[in-house]
């Protein structure tokens, strides 16, 4: 868990030792972290409901608190993956252009689909909605992760945290969450957290096929993808 934390927040949380099992487990409690992002996230909306501030502008406020809490890094993911996906050539040349790290034009319509997007539901969900996008978003990372699906490249965060998960951790978070999604709502909520798992699903098939594998980056998109998938959901309640 502290080394869950020290990857997806900017708590300043110390790990002196990170090896293949201590990713694992970190892997498997980041759902957590995303419960405790949501609900800070869910803090920062409700104190800014109690000001004049336009729905739209509290959203973009929330979205901006987030990517600093977070360090940017889901969305630095995010837009590496849109361009490497856009991109002609064969998978070496998509990994390259993902580790150019430049935002070309599929990563900059992401960006704004994805926080624009994210920024327009926030305000008019309730606080369980955020609170359980945000927790799927992270437990996107345990689909990502699965055993079987190998890494793209021999280094970085891919290739340490790639076929670390047992699909009976992944059933059992998704299970969980999906009854956790009727409480936010009877048929949005669960609705919301299957199409997220499809969609991440979907993303970690194209990336093998397109990649060869995962890396960080798809990690990043598949929180980001699944978050806005079930804030989108939730928000149409």
């Amino acid at each position: 868990m502290r080394l869950a934390l020290s990857w997806l927040t900017v708590l300043p949380v110390h790990v002196s030792t990170v090896d293949a099992r201590s990713a694992r487990r970190a892997i498997t409690s980041a759902p957590l972290v995303g419960t405790l992002l949501g609900l800070f996230t869910a803090a920062a909306l409700y104190g800014l409901s109690h000001t004049n501030a336009p729905p739209l502008l509290a959203g973009f406020l929330v979205v901006g608190g987030l990517a600093l809490a977070t360090r940017g890094m889901h969305l630095d993911g995010l837009a590496d993956t849109a361009d490497g996906l856009g991109c002609y050539g064969p998978p070496e040349r998509a990994l390259e252009v993902m580790r150019q790290g430049g935002a070309g034009p599929f990563a900059v319509v992401a960006l704004i689909v994805v926080l624009g997007g994210q920024a327009a539901a926030l305000p008019a969900v309730s606080w369980t909605a955020v609170v359980l996008a945000l927790t799927t978003g992270r437990a996107a990372f345990v689909l990502c992760c699965l055993q079987g699906v190998p890494a793209a490249r021999p280094e970085g965060l891919g290739a340490l945290v790639a076929g670390t998960q047992s699909r009976a951790v992944a059933i059992t978070w998704w299970l969980v969450l999906t009854a956790a999604g009727y409480f936010v709502h009877p048929w949005h909520g669960p609705a919301a957290v299957v199409l997220a798992g499809a969609l991440v699903l979907l993303l970690v098939r194209h990336t093998r096929r397109r990649f060869g594998g995962i890396t960080g980056d798809v990690l990043g998109a598949a929180c980001e993808t699944a978050s806005l998938t079930v804030l989108a959901v939730c928000s149409l309640a």
